[in-house]
């Protein structure tokens, strides 16, 4: 968009006594093109926008070429015909405007004293009517004298500044993604994704302690299964539609007596703490059948041996998992002298 030429229509055609379509026409042509006058709008979007049919544009447009205030150049791209490219006379513009500013001219010298360095290329004698350049077929973008593509234009709006409390909430949905994170072993990073159900929780009044119960529940239920820790994830743990269900059998369990989490391993009366890690690597040998880089545990000897009575290898994946989980479990209650539950 032009500025500049849009100041010289609006002034040195009425001075010149140019009214009606022929003026609206000029002014959206102005709008569309550079500083140097170029531009290439299609013709039915000048229609729509001036509010004026086809066939009127086009005589406004014929009338205003054989006055000289702009030329035109027909372009075709195989059997296509393209929007055409204009050239408006910027210098007849000028003077037409200059006539107009009687208190402050447009430039201190006459276009006969400038030099030939001061006019642009499209105002050169030898150049005009001339384009070494075939523009995209756009429909007349506004935007066609920046340098900068208008898709990689971004918005200028800032996003409104959270509040207080949203910011607390905020705090408190990473705190229980962390610990989450802590309790089950997951790396969940604090995006929008992972925090978006625990934020909405928040709001609606439950307490990070709660949020935080509601996860060391469900990993000491769901943990020993591969296939229920999916459900551990932050986006399925805290739904609205789950949450409650999840945080009443929590309450309940922490009222009965809820075991210990250290470093990963949960204890209580009764139970023995299981490392998780050495369980899934022994759990890898013995389906793949690689020894061992050292001696493996008297407790992974007896899981082998029950595994391998149970016809583990043969089963289905997840069912193998699970049950290697299980029999991993108990072995070690057998070793510690506590009943299996």
């Amino acid at each position: 968009m032009s500025v500049k030429l849009s100041a010289y229509v609006w002034d040195g055609l009425a001075q010149a006594g140019v009214k009606g379509t022929q003026l609206l026409v000029m002014l959206r042509l102005a709008d569309f093109s550079s500083d140097e006058g170029t531009c290439y709008p299609g013709i039915e979007t000048i229609s729509r926008q001036i509010g004026a049919g086809r066939s009127t544009v086009i005589t406004a447009i014929t009338q205003l070429q054989k006055d000289g205030w702009l030329s035109r150049e027909e372009r075709r791209k195989g059997n296509r015909n393209k929007t055409n490219l204009y050239y408006l006379n910027v210098k007849k513009l000028r003077e037409a405007a200059a006539g107009f500013y009687s208190d402050s001219p447009v430039s201190e010298h006459s276009d006969s004293e400038r030099s030939n360095s001061e006019y642009s290329n499209s105002e050169r004698p030898e150049n005009v009517n001339k384009s070494g350049f075939d523009r995209p077929e756009s429909g007349g973008d506004p935007l066609v004298n920046s340098k900068q593509d208008p898709s990689d234009i971004k918005n200028l709006c800032q996003p409104a500044a959270q509040t207080d409390a949203e910011v607390e909430i905020t705090d408190q949905a990473k705190q229980a993604l962390k610990h989450l994170n802590q309790i089950t072993g997951s790396r969940y990073q604090p995006a929008k994704s992972s925090l978006q159900n625990m934020r909405a929780r928040l709001r609606e009044g439950h307490t990070l302690e709660e949020l935080q119960l509601v996860i060391e529940y469900k990993q000491v239920h769901w943990g020993d299964s591969p296939k229920m820790a999916e459900y551990l994830r932050p986006a399925t743990l805290f739904q609205p539609d789950k949450f409650e269900g999840y945080l009443l059998s929590a309450t309940k369990w922490a009222k009965s007596g809820r075991p210990v989490c250290v470093n990963g391993k949960w204890t209580a009366d009764g139970e023995v703490a299981v490392d998780t890690a050495e369980r899934d690597a022994a759990y890898r040998r013995f389906i793949s059948g690689v020894a061992a880089t050292k001696a493996p545990s008297k407790l992974e000897k007896l899981v082998c041996t029950e595994a391998s009575k149970a016809s583990v290898r043969s089963m289905r994946s997840d069912f193998a998992i699970t049950t290697w989980a299980k029999i991993w479990k108990e072995c070690a209650q057998r070793q510690q002298g506590v009943k299996a539950a």
